[in-house]
């Protein structure tokens, strides 16, 4: 197929999405904003006075949802690339892989962060195998980060793809935290691989 063809597809494809021309409505700035409202209303999990941090955070749908949610509290959102300001967040231009950008983000919290949440994923490189792969390399990151940050009781949440790494995810997940599922929000597209992992409360031994 044509990239004309491809893009214009992608186009038309955005114009039918509910969840595209709700984001336009609502103010936020991508449609990915919906899968963690969903994530919000069946796991509970933000509240008044909260840390947290959001990694591959931009254009900065999740921050906004989460300035508006938890009010008093402090986000800090990291991205390779620049974003515009949001109400309580601290920006880090950055590559959060880096031990740099990692110790910027610990000098940041004054206290554990409730809820560490990633939403990062690799550019797209049309081999899905790969990009799964290469996606759930970020994800294992962000949860070995997690164990050095969040409070006992907080809340980790990540992208995930279904595929090769997709069991090796889960197994470190369950060995850093006592509670681990699996879920796909109604706004992520049907044929997308794409679910997210959600865990909570770490493991006394770490």
């Amino acid at each position: 197929m044509k990239k004309n063809k491809i893009s214009k597809n992608w186009i038309n494809k955005q114009k039918r999405d509910i969840y595209v021309r709700q984001s336009k409505i609502e103010g936020y700035r991508a449609r990915s904003a919906y899968k963690l409202i969903e994530i919000d209303k069946k796991f509970k999990i933000f509240r008044g006075g909260m840390n947290v941090i959001d990694i591959g955070a931009a254009p900065g749908s999740w921050s906004q949802y989460a300035s508006k949610v938890i009010k008093s509290g402090k986000i800090v959102s990291i991205d390779l690339k620049s974003m515009e300001k949001i109400k309580n967040t601290i920006q880090i231009k950055g590559d959060f892989t880096s031990n740099e950008v990692q110790n910027q983000i610990k000098s940041y919290l004054v206290k554990k962060s409730e809820v560490v949440m990633s939403d990062m994923a690799v550019n797209t490189t049309g081999i899905k195998n790969l990009d799964s792969i290469q996606t759930g390399e970020l994800c294992k990151e962000a949860l070995i980060f997690s164990k050095e940050v969040i409070s006992k009781n907080g809340f980790f949440i990540s992208k995930i793809f279904m595929g090769s790494t997709f069991n090796e995810i889960v197994a470190l997940a369950k060995k850093i935290f006592r509670e681990v599922k699996v879920f796909k929000p109604k706004s992520s597209r049907k044929d997308s691989k794409e679910s997210f992992i959600i865990c909570r409360n770490l493991r006394s031994s770490l």
